[in-house]
């Protein structure tokens, strides 16, 4: 159910996106609570992008999720930005994250829908 897409500027070699994948998927499925293999994440990168007037190293990151709560959109944030900051050369201040809670109904899986 939960799905995280990152867009980046920043090149990424096969390696690092491997890994960086895999820290996320985790990360998500922690932070919402809900098992990993639903968990599903993109990676974009070396993506023409601009931020504040500066097409410096930066981030957008969507994160959509059936019944997703303020509380762990918050969680997520606080985890989220030190993972990319460590793994990538991207300021925290340089990282946006849009935060979707999406309604059993409209989330389609195996044929149907969860709600």
């Amino acid at each position: 159910m939960p799905f995280l897409k990152l867009s980046t500027n920043v090149e990424i070699s096969e390696q690092q996106s491997k890994q960086l994948l895999s820290q996320l998927s985790q990360l998500v499925a922690q932070q919402t609570g809900k098992p990993e293999r639903y968990v599903m994440v993109e990676l974009i990168g070396d993506k023409a992008m601009m931020f504040a007037g500066s097409s410096d190293p930066l981030a957008y990151l969507e994160c959509k999720s059936i019944g997703l709560s303020a509380t762990q959109a918050t969680g997520l944030a606080a985890a989220l930005n030190p993972a990319l900051t460590a793994a990538l050369p991207i300021a925290a201040d340089r990282i946006y994250i849009e935060f979707s809670n999406c309604p059993a109904e409209y989330w389609g899986w195996n044929g149907s829908t969860f709600g």
